[in-house]
């Protein structure tokens, strides 16, 4: 399965809307916002297919995030949830919280721990558990968006020119 993987878009309409039409483009069957969405109108850009989303720490009208996303089909996991794509175990929190981070690494349960917060892309494997943090629309010298093949773990980073 091919994921989209976004993150700290900070309101940023344009480049999210850019964004994910580049992660379509790519092949993208499901999308993973990592948090920092802003107002609800970003979810728009993630509706129409599988799309899951958590809280970052400036996302401060959460019920009306959690209201539009429902609206969508668009499931907000809260402060970190895991899905299962592509027979993939997938924890997805912002990483603000970095206990939780902790924890999540620790127990060694999941095959990727997708975060945002540092508004830096990483790759980086901590035992069996891949950690990927796809960069960021705002507040970032280079934006960026991640795409992520679960059948051969590729994973590519993309630039948004927004």
């Amino acid at each position: 399965m091919r994921i989209g993987i976004l993150s700290d878009t900070h309101d940023q309409m344009d480049a999210a809307a850019q964004a994910v039409r580049m992660l379509r483009q790519a092949g993208a069957q499901g999308l993973i916002h990592c948090g920092d969405v802003g107002r609800a109108a970003i979810l728009d850009e993630l509706a129409g297919g599988p799309a899951v989303f958590v809280w970052g720490n400036t996302d401060y009208d959460r019920l009306a995030l959690h209201r539009h996303g429902a609206n969508l089909q668009i499931e907000c996991l809260g402060e970190w949830g895991e899905v299962t794509w592509g027979d993939k175990r997938i924890a997805v929190l912002h990483g603000d919280d970095l206990s939780l981070r902790r924890r999540l690494l620790e127990g060694q349960e999941y095959d990727y721990l997708l975060q945002g917060h540092t508004h830096q892309k990483t790759d980086q494997r901590i035992g069996r558990t891949r950690l990927i943090n796809p960069g960021a629309l705002h507040r970032a010298a280079v934006k960026t968006v991640a795409l992520l093949e679960t059948d051969n773990d590729q994973l590519d980073f993309l630039t948004v020119m927004a």
